[in-house]
């Protein structure tokens, strides 16, 4: 598993990539809720009114990195993440920012 510490507008987030056989387990958590790849599961993570927004890459067939996270657009994001303003086909950037 490997950890990543970045900032987004000036606030520290955690991003995590595990590697599953040959795919990662992508995601980034901030104070709020978490942004993750298509193995998250959002719904779950509702029931313990955690925001969580799944997202879709764009130009790879996977969320290989924490690039790529940033990159991808919302393909599902549960309740409570659209309370935080968080939309379909936003970037993963955009929908961590709204969760900081």
């Amino acid at each position: 598993m490997e950890e990543k510490k970045f900032s987004l507008d000036g606030r520290e987030v955690t991003g995590y990539i595990i590697p599953i056989g040959p795919v990662n387990l992508v995601f980034a958590q901030t104070n709020k809720g978490l942004v993750g790849c298509g193995a998250i599961d959002v719904i779950a993570l509702e029931k313990f009114k955690i925001p969580a927004v799944k997202v879709r890459p764009t130009t790879a067939d996977s969320v290989r990195n924490i690039d790529d996270l940033l990159k991808g657009v919302v393909a599902l994001a549960n309740s409570f993440a659209k309370e935080a303003g968080i939309v379909q086909d936003i970037s993963g950037e955009e929908a961590l920012k709204k969760l900081l």
